[in-house]
């Protein structure tokens, strides 16, 4: 396989010239690029159709990588956002004058290149590409083969508008679907800022673990709904059936309802009419599973399956004495995601956004609201679950550091 580097260093090169381009001329990009996507609508789904073929449908992974006209439309009304949007670099932090008369500086600047791996999220690669070109960084792309022929498509559609634009179409770079050109990825300090990895807990601690580029973690999200005893039960069935099955691909989705033993009898009889219509599976422990008899879709739940992302109609039960043991679950199986508590009792609430450990923490409410388009924010890179640099939804205000900018008069030291 033929070496990337020339083709990343390219990229390097074309950041220096996006960082002097009118905010006009990236907003227009943006937008072009928006209305492009849906008049290339018929083509970039026709490509999308390609990958599905060699998919299974009953793949976790399969709605996320599947395109509708649906999807692109709300995936050009997210870039559109991202428009109206401040732009995130050049904004002065900080100013003041030293004893020295040095006139000093602290102002935004972006990354650089950004590069990001991910897996059968086509939609990533708009945002990506949209957020990066916002905030005047270049990106590199390295998606997965099962989207290769959408990923392609896609940006063909930028390069296309950055031509147009008289911009340099390296300033986005698809790489090959092929694992074997991650290492040089990898091992490209020279010319990549910071790798983001947005996809399984398996490629995230991958990437972690080998890359010699700094990189800013999005996390898997095994994400609970704790139903306390003074929760509403009905609001408490709503919340719980939003959070697992209105897209169950996704990383918000709920994986684990925890129940009050107190509540849970009320609670789960009426959860299970709800879940039953919508054949979801249930991984229980001891008491749920007895107070589950009958329900057509029930498993006993072993210790694993309190720790996994299902990504599917799928999700695990577990009955606690209290609150004191839903914190300790929740602290011990969290990917530090998206945790929800359901309660009326505001002193519990307000002890569970406090103490729990996670990048988004609700009091009734589902946690398929962790989306930084949702947020305010236009699109998003991934959702941050570390705790350097950036945290939650990893939008536009992320994608810069900081420059520090001093002005003398021939002063020395």
């Amino acid at each position: 396989m033929q070496s990337i580097q020339h083709k990343i260093k390219q990229t390097h090169s074309a950041s220096i010239l996006l960082q002097q381009a009118k905010a006009s001329v990236i907003n227009s990009i943006i937008k072009t690029f928006a209305d492009e996507l849906m008049n290339n609508a018929a083509f970039i789904i026709k490509a999308n159709k390609k990958d599905l073929v060699k998919m299974e449908q009953s793949n976790p992974l399969y709605d996320r990588l599947q395109l509708t006209p649906e999807r692109l439309n709300s995936i050009a009304s997210s870039l559109k956002k991202v428009t109206k949007l401040a732009d995130p670099s050049g904004k002065i932090l900080d100013e003041k004058k030293l004893p020295n008369d040095i006139h000093l500086l602290k102002i935004t600047t972006p990354l650089g290149v950004v590069a990001a791996i991910f897996e059968s999220r086509p939609n990533v690669v708009a945002d990506i590409a949209a957020l990066c070109l916002k905030s005047r960084n270049a990106c590199v792309l390295k998606g997965s083969r099962d989207a290769d022929n959408t990923n392609q498509a896609i940006v063909k559609v930028i390069h296309g508008v950055l031509e147009k634009h008289q911009l340099p179409k390296e300033l986005v770079l698809l790489l090959p679907p092929q694992r074997e050109i991650v290492s040089e990825l990898f091992t490209a300090t020279k010319y990549i800022d910071v790798i983001i990895p947005r996809g399984s807990n398996s490629l995230i601690q991958f990437v972690r673990k080998n890359s010699l580029v700094p990189v800013i973690e999005t996390g898997a999200g095994v994400c609970h709904v704790y139903v306390h005893k003074n929760a509403d039960v009905q609001m408490a069935v709503d919340i719980v059936v939003n959070a697992k099955t209105t897209r169950p691909s996704v990383c918000n989705a709920m994986d684990t309802a925890i129940v009050d033993e107190s509540i849970a009898k009320q609670f789960l009889q009426s959860l299970m009419e709800s879940f039953q219509q919508k054949q979801v599976i249930i991984y229980a422990d001891k008491k749920a599973y007895n107070l589950l008899t009958g329900y057509p879709y029930l498993y006993k739940a072993g210790k694993e399956d309190f720790y996994r992302e299902f990504l599917s109609l799928t999700c695990a039960v577990k009955i606690v004495a209290n609150e004191s043991e839903a914190l300790e679950h929740i602290a011990e199986h969290s990917t530090k995601h998206s945790e929800a508590i359901v309660t009326n009792n505001k002193k519990t609430a307000e002890r569970f956004l406090s103490s729990v450990d996670a990048a988004a923490v609700y009091h009734n409410a589902s946690t398929r609201f962790t989306d930084g388009e949702e947020f305010g924010l236009g699109a998003e890179v991934g959702i941050a679950t570390q705790k350097l640099h950036a945290r939650g939804p990893f939008a536009l205000e992320k994608l810069v550091t900081e420059k520090w900018v001093l002005r003398g008069n021939g002063q020395i030291r």
